[in-house]
């Protein structure tokens, strides 16, 4: 159903200036939101954790919009969102409903004035959506080129440096082989849907990705296959060089992991390894790199990853927001950023995204609690 608009009352929250301190050491020390569960969420020394908007159900992929609307997409509950903070106090005043009875709508990217969402099988474009946020248009179909498979069938979705829109096809499959192309794979299209092509292979299934701010290349985190074993493969996050390449599935996993059915079947040589391994069956998806000035320098132009957290393993993992220390192009640490949705064997929220607002600040998106979060730093 169309037009469903919900206003959502915002929750008023004490903001407080925490203390400054250098110490990388996770702490706890945010007394002010009215929400307890907060209180568990553990950060960096001088970081802040409020909650931007509620009520944004199965809250997965984000894009901004030119006013400053955030538009997210959902997976289960099929809808597309835009949350608006109306007086500016950084907390939103309203999430309305843009279109509903989607098919796993996870993927969203704002271009000129227009909203792109990914379902499973096509891409939709919604024309001058701002200014008839109140009255969305009905959408023009971009592209209908896609597997309709629902199994890694869920997108995300961006525009890159070459204005071009960049689609994942995950493997429709556990593991498996495929003569379509486009499966396991990264498309990339004009904006009008024209011209689409496969930019590169052997990519199980990435819900996240994001362009180097420096050098352009495009990184990408992949969902390891199951069945393996509790502790491999590790989940990954690649690094493209050149269009055209191959990462392995379903080959090889992560550096050197032979698939048992498959790996016999194309050369190691011929794939490339992972620049990072993540840890195994986190579900490693929103990813994005630190372009804003509020954070400390340090945290400036490195990989900020959403671990959706696992589903197979014995003793949960994930569920929490990691970075990537880069040098140079070369990553040399993976470590924790915000922790505390998963308490014991019992998870509270799911971190499905993340991204970066014009102020510096970082939002994170929580599929579970239907919450986005915002994360500032007063250090």
């Amino acid at each position: 159903m169309r037009s469903v608009f919900t206003l959502v009352s915002s929750t008023i929250l004490v903001m407080v200036i925490m203390a400054c301190g250098s110490d990388p050491s996770p702490v706890n020390d945010d007394p002010s939101s009215t929400d307890p569960r907060l209180s568990q969420i553990t950060l960096p020394a001088g970081f802040h954790i409020d909650i931007y908007a509620e009520g944004v159900d199965n809250a997965r992929s984000m894009a901004l919009g030119s006013d400053g609307t955030l538009f997210v997409g959902s997976r289960r509950a099929g809808k597309v969102y835009a949350v608006k903070d109306l007086d500016g106090d950084f907390k939103a005043d309203q999430v309305l409903t843009i279109d509903s009875g989607l098919f796993m709508p996870s993927g969203v990217a704002f271009r000129d004035g227009a909203l792109y969402v990914a379902e499973v099988n096509r891409v939709l474009r919604y024309d001058f959506i701002e200014p008839r946020i109140d009255n969305p248009p009905e959408p023009v179909v971009v592209s209908t080129e896609l597997p309709s498979d629902q199994h890694h069938g869920w997108k995300f979705i961006q525009f890159g440096p070459d204005n071009k829109l960049y689609i994942p096809v995950g493997g429709p499959c556990n593991v498996c082989e495929r003569d379509d192309p486009r499966y396991a794979s990264i498309l990339r299209m004009n904006p009008d849907g024209t011209d689409q092509e496969v930019y590169v292979s052997g990519v199980r299934n990435t819900v996240g990705f994001d362009w180097h701010p420096t050098t352009n290349e495009l990184w990408f985190t992949d969902n390891g296959r199951d069945n393996l074993g509790q502790d491999i493969p590790p989940d990954e996050l690649n690094r493209v060089t050149q269009a055209g390449q191959h990462f392995g599935f379903p080959y090889h996993h992560a550096t050197d992991i032979p698939d048992p059915d498959f790996g016999s079947k194309r050369a190691k040589d011929t794939t490339v390894s992972p620049a990072m391994e993540l840890g195994p069956h986190v579900a490693a998806i929103g990813m994005r790199f630190y372009t804003g000035e509020m954070f400390p320098a340090a945290y400036r132009n490195q990989i900020f990853i959403a671990e959706h957290g696992s589903w197979n393993r014995d003793q949960k993992i994930g569920y929490r927001v990691m970075m990537v220390r880069l040098n140079g192009s070369d990553p040399v640490s993976y470590e924790p950023f915000i922790e505390g949705w998963l308490q014991g064997e019992d998870n509270w929220g799911r971190p499905a995204d993340v991204l970066v607002m014009p102020d510096g600040s970082m939002l994170v998106s929580d599929d579970l609690t239907g919450l986005i979060y915002r994360i500032t730093y007063a250090g």
